[in-house]
């Protein structure tokens, strides 16, 4: 769900700002070609071990092409079947993948997202009408967004001063959530 290399890196770059990766096991959701691995270790940051979990076969295939050292790539559809982003990871990352689902679907994804998490969900959303306009995309209205993430946990973190019209959301885990 990118528009160029370049829109990819500064969402990837938005997401560093938000979290430390380092270290951390990591669940990339709608991983693609697994490009924010890539991007991670072009950086210098060493997730303990990285899955990705995507559906479309063509590119989970690139994704395992790449043979990265301490990666699983997980064949499977995340609405379909959630419960397969129970991987035991301690961040759970989504770029791109939310913005094709209707209401819904994209709230009861971050609920099962963040159950699936360890220590943090961080995702990313299209938060304007405009860059949404084509008929398989969704935008979400930030502040309900905001509203939502609450009832899950008081540590919810915005990050918005990256691309215009989109928007990245980190939701800490705290020892009652655990």
């Amino acid at each position: 769900m990118w528009a160029s290399p370049h829109t990819q890196a500064v969402r990837f770059a938005a997401l560093t700002r938000m979290v430390g990766l380092n270290g951390k096991s990591l669940l990339d959701v709608g991983c693609g070609r697994a490009d924010l691995l890539d991007f991670l270790l072009e950086r210098k940051i060493k997730p303990a071990h990285y899955v990705g979990l995507e559906g479309v076969t063509a590119l989970a295939d690139a994704a395992e092409a790449k043979n990265h050292k301490d990666a699983m790539i997980v064949r499977a559809d995340f609405v379909r079947e959630p419960l397969r982003m129970f991987v035991a990871a301690d961040v759970v990352y989504f770029s791109g993948s939310l913005n094709t689902l209707d209401p819904q679907t994209f709230y009861a994804t971050i609920r099962s997202a963040f159950d699936a998490a360890a220590e943090m969900l961080v995702f990313n959303f299209l938060c304007s009408p405009q860059l949404a306009g084509m008929n398989y995309l969704h935008w979400h209205q930030p502040s309900e967004v905001w509203s939502f993430c609450k009832t899950l946990t008081d540590d919810v973190r915005r990050l918005d001063d990256y691309l215009h019209g989109d928007t990245t959301f980190a939701l800490t885990k705290h020892e009652e959530h655990a």
